[in-house]
């Protein structure tokens, strides 16, 4: 049973990061999936950004999340669009509407690698992701970062396995031809029971 919930704690992490390559040779300053062994949940998961200042949030005194000043409304609605797409895509388990807001040439995972991943989990994995408090953190006309807290519960129906999983992410969005797509992900898992 414990290798059965060592596994799903590692499909977990992976669904979070469905937008992550398990191939360190795709940028090879990033991590990969494989940082996130179940020893190591709590560890931020840096894929894609050479600097580390490039993606993060800060916490106001009361707790809260600050969200960017400088979004205009427009772009606002369509990059919360975009993220809840991806998440509602996701949770359908749709892989052709998931791949569509996924980038093609994305700086934190490989496209077709993510896209073998996925399908292998849908085939594999029941999987509900919620998240709550989704702001954008950064923005500027190419570049938009949206923090959230995520919840994820996985289920493997083969063998009854159940998982819940917390934790903060960051979703990068790269605008290109006029659509905000994922291009990186960024997750601090907090509990795992």
């Amino acid at each position: 049973m414990k290798l059965i919930i060592q596994g799903l704690s590692l499909a977990a992490i992976i669904l979070v990061l469905a937008a992550c390559n398990d191939k360190e040779e795709v940028n090879s300053e990033s991590g990969s999936v494989n940082d996130s062994t179940p020893s190591q949940t709590e560890s931020t998961l840096d894929h894609g950004v050479k600097d580390k200042s490039d993606v993060g949030f800060e916490m106001s005194s009361d707790g809260n999340v600050e969200e960017a000043t400088n979004v205009p409304e427009k772009e606002k609605t369509a990059v919360l669009n975009a993220f809840n797409e991806y998440i509602e895509a996701f949770n359908a388990e749709d892989i052709d509407r998931y791949l569509s807001v996924i980038s093609k040439k994305p700086e934190g995972f490989n496209y077709e690698d993510d896209k073998k991943m996925v399908i292998e989990t849908f085939e594999n994995y029941d999987t509900v992701r919620t998240a709550e408090d989704v702001t954008i953190i950064e923005y500027n006309d190419k570049e938009a970062q949206v923090y959230s807290n995520l919840h994820i519960a996985l289920h493997e129906p083969g063998s009854g396995a159940k998982l819940d999983r917390n934790g903060r992410q960051v979703t990068v969005f790269a605008k290109e031809e006029g659509k905000w797509l994922v291009t990186s992900v960024y997750f601090i898992g907090e509990t795992s029971e």
